[in-house]
């Protein structure tokens, strides 16, 4: 069981496709196979449903998390070495579900450290918790609570979710409005899994409604625009609601205490973390959300 192997594996684990992976990893198909058949003879079980297309099963599944962890600490080790030896402050590497809430102290870090290299990497909330526990990533941001076992977490902001309609919506002039108003209105939400999407599933569910989505998208910035042009209302977070003009849309309030969201940062309790990964974490949480700064990001040490 060699680490190419191990590596192999992962990439036919998330494409669930032998080709593809033999493409992705420029190897011959046919060597790909036996690679994954000598796996599951030296494990003495299948990895992979093989009844139609290939599906990853619950003994895959398992032993791809424990290769994750196994060559996660591996390319930690690496990087930690790299950095002692160096004498580099490394890399920060976040995962969000959206980057509109961070332009403030990811634009405030950069200035104030412009040789350190941050990645991004938009991730769904589902993933999180396995991509920090396999050091793919340093810090995740999540608004929607994800499995904290192994983690470490902070909130960040808590904050009221408006409903914005279009201003000449008959709404429009409420101050409140409670979710059973909403029903049969057509509403402008994100796909099924972004945190955005279960609050309005779970604020209807609760009473026992389903919401008429008329536009579903991962574009949460051309909401309030959709909303301006007059095809339907939608859920709006606080600090988002700030950044729109005032004659965007009209807000009101939804009488719901559980219209609202949480932000929290998390990473991983064992992980080692660069001095760059450690400065954007401690920019992060100092931030001062509901001005938007100034803030002077934090000192990045060794």
């Amino acid at each position: 069981m060699d680490l190419n192997s191990l590596r192999q594996f992962l990439v036919v684990a998330r494409l669930e496709h032998l080709s593809h992976a033999a493409d992705e990893l420029r190897v011959a198909q046919p060597s790909l196979s036996r690679t994954i058949a000598r796996l599951e003879s030296e494990l003495r079980t299948p990895l992979f449903d093989r009844a139609g297309r290939l599906r990853l099963n619950d003994t895959g599944r398992l032993f791809r998390d424990y290769v994750e962890r196994a060559l996660g600490e591996l390319e930690a080790g690496r990087r930690a070495v790299a950095e002692a030896t160096s004498g580099s402050f490394g890399t920060a590497r976040l995962a969000s579900e959206t980057f509109l809430t961070f332009i403030g102290p990811l634009t405030a870090f950069k200035r104030a450290h412009p040789g350190v290299e941050v990645e991004l990497r938009q991730t769904p909330a589902a993933e999180m918790a396995r991509r920090l526990l396999a050091h793919d990533v340093d810090l995740c941001a999540a608004s929607q609570p994800i499995a904290t076992e192994g983690l470490e977490a902070v909130p960040l902001l808590d904050e009221a979710i408006w409903l914005a309609t279009p201003l000449d919506h008959p709404l429009a002039g409420r101050t409140s409005v409670t979710i059973e108003e909403l029903a049969g209105e057509p509403f402008i939400a994100a796909g099924k899994g972004h945190w955005h999407r279960r609050l309005l599933d779970r604020l209807f569910a609760a009473r026992d409604l389903t919401p008429k989505i008329v536009c579903e998208g991962d574009e949460l910035g051309a909401i309030a625009e959709l909303i301006k042009a007059g095809l339907g209302v939608g859920l709006v977070p606080d600090l988002a609601k700030r950044s729109f003009p005032s004659d965007s849309a009209a807000w009101i309030a939804v009488d719901a205490p559980d219209c609202r969201r949480t932000l929290t940062l998390y990473w991983g309790a064992g992980n080692h973390l660069s001095p760059a990964a450690r400065g954007l974490r401690d920019t992060i949480i100092g931030w001062d959300w509901m001005s938007g700064g100034p803030h002077t990001p934090a000192a990045i040490t060794p």
